[in-house]
């Protein structure tokens, strides 16, 4: 039964203010700024993994463990030297098999966050790789974002809350209504899910909805457009998953990575409306969190 909402705070500089991020000492090593899992990247789309990795160092996790596919695996790790990339055996259809989930298992232990799936194909084989590595994981804040979310078709309600990351049309596909009804309604249909799957969800769009299982909300607004690029929204589950890291809650790292996103955005819009791309993104995120901060 959905819970009754509490009425949605504006997204904005001065209420991320009043609930400020946990504070990273001056003297705090990697170990202390949090480990992230990314769990991402397919032969088809590799480059989904460097930008959900590269904004979660961005954003402030101390180290960075990057999962893919093993073909992909060499050039990742040439791609984001900072990062410990391992290969994972791949499916026939391209995706993460089950057989690499023990292979991960140790890795997950020790991880302070997870992010899963940018850039992840063959949704029955990467689902299933899903399913199975999620009790590794129990621990710690999960963000799980493109095809990853098909898990919640499967375990939902989940044990405990996890981050879900759809756009309109995903939202379609998890819930069988219709992008015109979910847009026409974002509030209410991103409560019911949350409360239905007991996760935090992150309905975005123009207007970006946050829900919580206990009827909290939150309402974004405005961003730039050039922000509706290939890519943006891998980056965006990078942000989130590097701020849970290093010590956020997973609502209060979604309510920041939306709005450090929308203000990386307008930070290169400055420069060019459209036409910006991914890639450059993360770059602005470390300036945008210093100001926001203040």
């Amino acid at each position: 039964m959905t819970r009754q909402p509490h009425a949605p705070v504006i997204l904005n500089a001065q209420s991320l203010r009043a609930w400020p991020l946990p504070v990273v000492s001056d003297d705090a090593d990697k170990e202390a700024r949090g480990a992230i899992l990314v769990v991402a990247g397919s032969r088809e789309t590799p480059g989904a993994a460097m930008l959900a990795a590269t904004a979660a160092l961005r954003a402030g996790a101390g180290k960075l463990v990057i999962a893919t596919v093993r073909s992909m695996a060499t050039g990742l790790a040439l791609s984001v030297p900072e990062a410990r990339v391992i290969g994972l055996p791949e499916t026939p259809g391209g995706g993460l098999a089950m057989a690499g989930v023990p292979e991960l298992e140790e890795v997950a232990a020790g991880c302070a966050a997870a992010v899963i799936g940018p850039g992840l194909m063959d949704d029955q084989g990467s689902c299933d790789f899903v399913a199975g590595l999620f009790p590794a994981l129990a621990h710690c804040p999960v963000v799980l974002d493109a095809l990853a979310m098909d898990v919640a078709l499967r375990i939902a309600p989940f044990a405990v809350p996890v981050l879900l990351t759809p756009h309109a049309g995903e939202m379609a596909h998890l819930t069988g209504l219709s992008k015109e009804a979910i847009c026409a309604e974002p509030h209410s249909v991103a409560m019911e899910a949350a409360s239905r799957w007991n996760a935090v969800v992150a309905l975005k769009g123009a207007t970006t909805v946050i829900a919580t299982p206990e009827g909290r909300m939150w309402t974004h607004e405005g961003g730039a457009a050039g922000l509706a690029t290939s890519g943006s929204g891998d980056t965006l589950a990078g942000i989130i998953g590097g701020l849970a890291a290093r010590g956020a809650s997973l609502e209060q790292a979604c309510v920041w990575g939306i709005v450090l996103h929308a203000a990386a955005g307008e930070r290169l819009s400055r420069k060019c409306p459209l036409g910006f791309l991914a890639r450059e993104l993360p770059g602005e995120v470390p300036a945008a969190l210093h100001q926001l901060s203040k």
